[in-house]
């Protein structure tokens, strides 16, 4: 009997739904991505709760945790580690960096430079590292949530595409409602409640689920309409660059997974379309300069409505 992915996914929204205000959907997406072995870059300005919103994930699971704060000064052996000479042994051994974990928060990525940021392309790939030509395999699981704030220029460097496409979801958190954000006050007034959070599963759990939701049923149409949704994305004249055929596995890995944590037995094509957005539009390029956020994801909404969605008669 294989695990209860709907209940494990219960437990950590609950968890987490008792520290964040508001963020049901967002909490379902990394949710989506932390079961589906993915990784997430949370985009949005200060003080919106990316950074609390990782933590509560991560103490929401008993399994190592690693935190970076990334600094135009970080150096790539900072997040990987190095070998260093001993001399009362006189060899060198291998210190372990923060990377050597299952959860790494890389918190305002986009701060470091672009060979720090390179750092993490194999550790997100291939959940390895290697160092002075030697590969050291990472735990499972192993789950990179970055951060980014968009509107500042000065000391940031830029995302290259080849990273992006290593994200499984990029999440914009946006403000809270009037409500919501009355609702943290009253949460927050007297006590932190992140101080009492525990762990409801364990990282062997999140393994196992991810085994699980493999099994989930995706029909042959609705596979055929998650390429259709992706070979649009390249064949539309307003797209420099379309989504990689990466893009099409995780879109695939994703409804499966949300499938699961919603309690279906099999993907429709409305999950596709849920997860699209987040899947796929920090992967593409569009012409004249539309390069903001919004604008790729209206893209993508665009992709959706021309593409034909298959029903039972299809």
């Amino acid at each position: 009997m294989g695990i209860d992915v709907k209940g494990l996914a219960d437990r950590l929204r609950d968890n987490i739904n008792s520290v964040i205000v508001g963020k049901e959907k967002n909490i379902d997406l990394i949710i989506t991505a932390l079961i589906a072995g993915g990784h997430v870059l949370i985009e949005d300005t200060p003080g919106t709760g990316k950074t609390l919103l990782a933590k509560t994930l991560a103490a929401s699971i008993d399994a190592e945790f690693s935190r970076v704060q990334f600094t135009p000064d970080l150096l790539p052996a900072d997040i990987t580690g190095l070998h260093m000479y001993d001399p009362k042994e006189s060899e060198f051994k291998f210190i372990k960096g923060p990377a050597f974990t299952n959860i790494l928060l890389a918190d305002e990525i986009n701060r470091a430079t672009p060979r720090t940021q390179s750092a993490l392309l194999e550790c997100m790939a291939e959940s390895q590292i290697t160092i002075d030509g030697i590969t050291k395999n990472l735990s499972e699981p192993f789950f990179v949530i970055a951060t980014e704030n968009p509107i500042e220029i000065a000391g940031t460097f830029r995302l290259p595409e080849a990273l992006l496409d290593r994200f499984f979801m990029k999440i914009p958190m946006q403000p809270p409602f009037n409500h919501d954000e009355l609702l943290m006050l009253d949460r927050f007034i007297e006590d932190n409640p992140y101080d009492d959070i525990k762990p409801v599963c364990t990282g062997e759990d999140i393994v196992n689920a991810n085994m699980e939701c493999r099994k989930i049923f995706v029909h042959k149409c609705v596979r055929q309409y998650i390429v259709d949704v992706v070979q649009k994305t390249r064949s539309s004249r307003k797209s420099i660059l379309g989504a990689s055929p990466r893009s099409t596995l995780a879109l695939l890995s994703a409804a499966q997974v949300y499938a699961a944590i919603t309690g279906a037995e099999f993907v429709t094509p409305d999950h596709v379309k849920k997860l699209a957005v987040p899947v796929l539009a920090h992967r593409i390029i569009l012409e004249n300069g539309k390069d903001s956020s919004a604008d790729k994801e209206s893209f993508i909404e665009e992709v959706l409505e021309m593409v034909s969605v298959p029903t039972e008669q299809w």
